[in-house]
């Protein structure tokens, strides 16, 4: 079952990825909400250790990928706010999915979090003046997702070093994804923007889902 799981959700991420390059939208509206859903099914058999809470995440993950499939700002600001939700409960799955070590100190914390952080209001910055009514929301969904990375970062030292690197690398990967998603959007089209942001989603939702067995196992 794990592995069905697996190739069934690599068979529709390939799907998906050929669909917005090509822009078969008939083929994206099948493949597209089947994609956290393969993962989670992927997550369920791959562990007994099963957290409601990641699988929580993972649903309002899935609500925002169906709700940006439907054109109009509602939507937009929908999707918006359940990939908000879902960012908040990673944020508290991370500081879960901890056991007892020693991480970094203050210095490194500050040192290492610095082009996080640098990275989060940038974005912002640059996008500022394009996003008229969306100011607030954009802001507040900005600093969500940095801190979500960030907590994925602070998690070194307390989990297996292939579950932090996984989830700190799909943590770093959504920024990507959001951030080219918000450039897209807000400032100017980019060429395939589709294939970049849904190949950063994917490697993202992918990485974490990963690392967070790979703590289990520990």
């Amino acid at each position: 079952m794990k592995k069905s799981a697996l190739i069934f959700f690599a068979i529709v991420a390939m799907a998906d990825l050929a669909a917005v390059t090509f822009n078969i939208t008939a083929v994206n509206a099948v493949a597209k909400p089947l994609l956290v859903p393969a993962l989670a099914v992927y997550y369920l058999s791959a562990t007994k250790q099963k957290s409601f809470l990641f699988l929580t995440a993972l649903f309002f993950c899935w609500l925002g990928d169906v709700l940006l499939m439907v054109k109009g700002e509602m939507y937009f600001m929908g999707g918006l706010a359940a990939f908000l939700t879902g960012h908040v409960l990673y944020v508290v799955c991370y500081r879960k999915l901890r056991t007892q070590g020693v991480g970094l100190n203050g210095p490194q914390r500050i040192r290492y979090a610095l082009p996080i952080v640098l990275a989060g209001t940038g974005l912002v910055t640059v996008l500022f003046p394009h996003l008229g009514n969306l100011q607030i929301p954009v802001m507040v969904y900005a600093l969500v997702i940095t801190l979500m990375s960030l907590q994925a970062l602070f998690r070194y030292g307390y989990t297996s070093k292939p579950s932090f690197i996984l989830v700190f690398c799909g943590a770093i990967s959504f920024m990507i994804s959001d951030s080219l998603l918000a450039i897209n959007k807000f400032m100017q089209p980019l060429p395939l923007s589709g294939l970049a942001i849904m190949l950063t989603y994917l490697l993202a939702q992918y990485l974490i889902v990963e690392g967070v067995l790979k703590h289990e196992v520990k």
